[in-house]
């Protein structure tokens, strides 16, 4: 085998817990996880020397040392002995610095592919240990589907399915830092906290209705503050007839719960003609990694 394709699915959070923050700096989190079938796509194909070439249609985006991509490929030519090299085109379709794991699932994606690629052998667990080194939500996009995180995200346990629904995703042209939500969030000082336990309760229940009234991410309490337009935009898509609407990790992407795919176009429609999003899909839960 020379050549392969993998597809690198982005994610949401259902949920959104950050239970404290720990000595050591990091965020203990419990979180709802959830693929989408919005997807990047990887080509993925061997060289003869020991290099790592990446391109992409994407113009903001690093292509060297700093790309996931690039960090992964050297750790698994490091762990495997791997002595060819490798060159992988990045197909961008999952908005960048979203909240929607867009980098961590094209890292998972490159984890799979160089493990069929050149035949490793390595099982899912392997590589998810393995994965913890480049990201903490890598392990999860190398699982996929529905899973509860915890600790730092590494710490999975898988999820039934959803009912399915139409999501309408919108990124907001606005560039939000991670490092800044949660050096802002207070941890240790929250005294409301999703209920997360609830929402797991409503999924193994196939209640979307329950689910979607349980909804809540505590980084909302950051972000919205100093984005208020995060707000406006969940507000437009309830309006329009999404049962609930959140953002995505530490955002700024927000998304809407639909069960009709109509109401969710017409949430589009208003959301473009205002203005608020150029980046906004429709699209639905995904089962696979």
């Amino acid at each position: 085998m020379q050549e392969i394709r993998v597809d690198a699915r982005a994610k949401i959070n259902l949920g959104l817990d950050v239970v404290r923050r720990r000595e050591d700096g990091y965020h203990e989190v419990k979180m709802i996880m959830q693929t989408v079938a919005l997807y990047d796509t990887l080509t993925m194909t061997r060289l003869p020397e020991s290099e790592i070439q990446i391109t992409s249609n994407a113009g903001d985006i690093p292509l060297d040392e700093h790309n996931l991509i690039y960090k992964t490929a050297r750790l698994m030519m490091e762990q495997y002995r791997i002595r060819e090299g490798i060159k992988v085109h990045l197909e961008k379709r999952i908005p960048v610095a979203a909240g929607m794991a867009g980098g961590s699932t094209d890292a998972a994606a490159t984890f799979k592919g160089m493990n069929e690629l050149f035949q490793l052998g390595a099982t899912e667990e392997e590589l998810r240990t393995l994965a913890v080194k480049i990201g903490a939500d890598v392990p999860y996009c190398i699982m996929g589907g529905t899973a509860l995180s915890e600790g730092i995200g590494e710490i999975l346990t898988p999820l039934p399915a959803p009912p399915q629904c139409y999501l309408l995703i919108a990124k907001p042209d606005l560039y939000v830092s991670t490092k800044y939500v949660y050096e802002n969030l207070h941890a240790n000082e929250l005294v409301h906290h999703p209920d997360i336990d609830g929402m797991i309760t409503c999924i193994r229940e196939q209640d979307l209705w329950k689910m979607t009234a349980l909804m809540e991410n505590v980084l909302e309490n950051v972000t919205v503050r100093k984005y208020p337009i995060i707000e406006e935009i969940k507000n437009i898509m309830k309006e329009q007839g999404a049962w609930n609407a959140l953002m995505s990790g530490s955002g700024p992407t927000v998304f809407g719960i639909f069960t009709s795919e109509e109401e969710a176009e017409k949430a589009k429609a208003k959301i473009k003609e205002q203005e608020m999003a150029k980046q906004i899909f429709v699209s639905a839960f995904s089962n696979n990694g």
